[in-house]
């Protein structure tokens, strides 16, 4: 990170829009439609009080924890965010190294710019790989056996893209991606066949190409027999959801509205998280992401019952700032924030927090 270090992820925001042209720039920051949902992620941890603990000892903490049996130094794991490599030329491969440097997980996208056997070999890390279910059933069986080939631990199920939210920043900007960016898992370039129309993106048109609106159930119980991989869905937003997922196998939930890109009007994640925690009872575990932005975020997250949360445009703004180091510098702070949030707080283990902490 060059001159002034950031203090915090506003500051690191600022730096990557200095850095990224405009037009991608708002296409990491924005949302779908008229962007409710996206500033409804921010409201909900900003009118979530904390209710502290004092006289307690807090000299030394714990943040670690396990996630699928995995054990993380804190928390706090990578969510999947495609075409990284807009926002810096090293792209996953930066965003790999730091996640193993924090020691945590990171999740591939399958629209990732370096393929996920490249990201595999560039750090020893644990990793999951996010994938869609595609129209080409081929082409998901292949994802699917090339991740377990290559040593990914888990497949993250995203499930609230049967189309793609309609995102009015990129439509007015004619965001197209260079054709010069590899969809490194596919054989083709980002920008080809890449189309604008009035209604709509060139990458909405290159997403309704590949996806498959009439994905049910029955595809998720296909997609459990091809591998012996843990699944996790993300996307689930209702508690009766996450109930039907424990009856077709499925390891982990997390709870997200795709940061807020995808239905215009829903709730912030956040709010949504106690009913799916309650709805499971501790039967599978639950994550979520949405609006992270601060180590008092994660905090409440926790209180509220999920084992962790992700990260998105945290460290996408990081990677844009300064690379490797710009991604390691947000997950910094987002550890010394939670380390101080949970000592003011009264709490000296994230095993220790629960809903008494909120206010």
């Amino acid at each position: 990170m060059s001159t002034q270090t950031p203090v915090n992820l506003v500051d690191i925001e600022a730096r990557a829009f200095e850095r990224l042209p405009r037009e991608t720039a708002d296409y990491f920051a924005g949302g779908a439609e008229d962007e409710v949902t996206l500033r409804a992620n921010r409201e909900a941890f900003d009118s979530l009080l904390l209710r502290p603990r004092y006289l307690v000892d807090v000299s030394e903490r714990d943040l670690r924890t396990t996630v699928l049996g995995t054990p993380v130094e804190f928390p706090v794991l990578l969510a999947p965010t495609g075409f990284q490599a807009l926002a810096h030329h090293d792209g996953e491969i930066a965003t790999a190294r730091a996640a193993h440097r924090a020691g945590t997980i990171m999740t591939l996208s399958t629209f990732s710019t370096f393929s996920l056997e490249d990201v595999q070999r560039a750090t020893p890390g644990p990793k999951w790989f996010q994938l869609y279910v595609h129209k080409d059933r081929g082409l998901t069986r292949s994802l699917v056996a090339r991740a377990h080939m290559a040593g990914y631990q888990a497949l993250v199920l995203t499930v609230d893209v049967p189309v793609l939210g309609r995102r009015e920043r990129d439509i007015r900007n004619g965001f197209v991606l260079p054709p010069t960016l590899r969809v490194a898992n596919f054989e083709f370039s980002a920008g080809e066949g890449m189309y604008e129309t009035d209604e709509d993106t060139g990458l909405a048109q290159f997403h309704r190409g590949l996806r498959e609106p009439a994905f049910t159930w029955k595809e998720v119980d296909w997609l459990a027999s091809l591998s012996p991989l843990p699944i996790l869905l993300k996307g689930v937003l209702r508690g009766d959801d996450a109930a039907i997922a424990l009856d077709h196998g499925i390891k982990g939930i997390i709870v997200s509205n795709h940061g807020g890109r995808q239905l215009d009007g829903v709730p912030a994640s956040l709010s949504m998280l106690p009913g799916v925690v309650d709805a499971v009872n501790g039967r599978i575990e639950v994550l979520m992401d949405g609006g992270i932005r601060r180590g008092s975020d994660i905090v409440k997250a926790l209180c509220l019952g999920a084992r962790a949360v992700l990260i998105g445009r945290a460290y996408g703004y990081g990677l844009a700032a300064g690379g490797h180091a710009g991604v390691a510098r947000a997950i910094d702070i987002l550890r010394t924030d939670m380390i101080r949030t949970m000592k003011l707080l009264g709490c000296p283990s994230v095993h220790q927090l629960g809903r008494e902490f909120i206010g």
